[in-house]
């Protein structure tokens, strides 16, 4: 979690404070959820940081720290997705930039199977809520990546290593997209 978590911070997907990450693992025959905390940048994560809870939200270590607010909703993919093992959240600024302005993000070459032409949103609801939990986990159900509409991406995998390169793929496919937008556009 520590070197994914630079890596997005690096990469500029997850300016300042924002964005977060977990991953499900057992342990002692129980699921459990290291998550990112909140308030904190990616940018300084440490293994200190780092929150565990179970699948109901419980802390399972006493400590001062808080799991990020969007907690809720990485439960939610888990319980939704059996085959997911690790969330991002990201807010990345060219993707984000789609997401403020209602434009859709085509999938593209690298995907996999292009079975439907955009890429899913997801309605907006407030940061944190169970609306916004809800759609993600509903939207994710057929993707492993959506929009959050004037909010950011999510993006699920087997691994931290595959949700990760899947952000990363998600804004190089929007600045794609939006280069190719503006070339277009002096065509006029």
């Amino acid at each position: 979690m520590i070197q994914i978590s630079s890596y997005l911070y690096e990469k500029g997907l997850v300016p300042g404070k924002s964005g977060n990450i977990s991953i499900r693992y057992k342990k002692d025959e129980f699921e459990r959820i290291a998550v990112t905390p909140s308030g904190l940048s990616l940018k300084s994560l440490a293994e200190k940081d780092i929150v565990i809870v179970d699948m109901e939200e419980n802390k399972v270590y006493d400590d001062n720290k808080t799991p990020t607010s969007e907690l809720l909703m990485h439960l939610n993919i888990y319980k939704t997705r059996e085959d997911v093992n690790a969330v991002i959240h990201t807010h990345s600024p060219i993707a984000t930039g789609f997401a403020f302005a209602g434009e859709k993000i085509e999938k593209i070459e690298g995907f996999g199977p292009i079975n439907d032409k955009f890429i899913p949103y997801v309605e907006y609801y407030n940061p944190g809520s169970v609306e916004l939990a809800e759609a993600v986990s509903k939207g994710l159900e057929k993707s492993d990546v959506v929009i959050l509409k004037k909010h950011g991406i999510v993006s699920v995998g087997k691994n931290l290593d595959e949700a990760s390169l899947l952000s990363e793929f998600i804004e190089e496919s929007a600045k794609t997209q939006f280069v190719k937008r503006v070339l277009m556009s002096n065509r006029l």
